[in-house]
């Protein structure tokens, strides 16, 4: 008898609360509510920031290629780069805009320069961040959102990637676009990006 009350409420409870969520969390963090002005999320004792204030700094860190002092009893040290350093956390020479639909990218400049940059989402009104990175710093590109590296240095650039999924995916986003098997039609491209149908021909030819 008891066996089957605590399954009767354990299936209450089923009925309740969703037992699985099938989609990706946001690049940005914002409440559910949308009558709160100023929208928050509590995770990990960390508060999100208001995505109406979040800047370009938020997703970087310079330094890491300093040496910390070693006077200790096991002679190491560890440089953090976690959400106290690299809010952008909380919550990917030349690369192309690309997006991995699955993974954060955390680069680690090793040599040179690079200018990087990543654009928001719609519902967050396509805002652009872009950086200048030199050796030893650090920049994050949320997860799913078009983002690029540029060599702007006068010699070649070593740069670390990580990302956060073991199949994080890639999608190259010309190669997607104009150099799709078979080519999507010209004139569906030329209204989405308010060309002449030629000029979509001529990108298609090119990849």
């Amino acid at each position: 008898m008891k066996n089957l009350s605590f399954l009767a409420v354990l299936s209450l409870l089923a009925l309740t609360f969703p037992l699985a969520i099938a989609s990706d969390q946001a690049p940005f963090k914002t409440s559910a509510s949308a009558s709160t002005p100023i929208r928050w999320f509590f995770v990990n004792g960390k508060f999100c920031k208001d995505p109406k204030l979040v800047t370009v700094d938020d997703f970087f860190m310079a330094g890491i290629q300093n040496a910390r002092p070693v006077a200790n009893a096991v002679g190491s040290n560890v440089t953090a780069v976690n959400v106290n350093n690299l809010p952008g956390l909380w919550g990917k020479w030349t690369k192309p805009p690309h997006t991995h639909p699955r993974a954060t990218e955390v680069l680690y400049v090793g040599h040179g320069a690079l200018l990087v940059g990543f654009v928001t989402s719609n519902g967050d009104g396509n805002s652009l961040f872009t950086k200048t990175l030199n050796t030893g710093d650090v920049f994050v590109f949320p997860e799913g959102l078009i983002h690029f590296q540029f060599n702007v240095g006068r010699s070649p650039a070593v740069a670390f990637a990580a990302l956060s999924s073991q199949n994080p995916g890639v999608v190259t986003i010309a190669n997607s676009v104009f150099g799709s098997n078979p080519v999507i039609d010209p004139n569906v491209l030329a209204r989405a990006f308010q060309l002449d149908p030629r000029v979509i021909i001529d990108l298609q030819a090119k990849f």
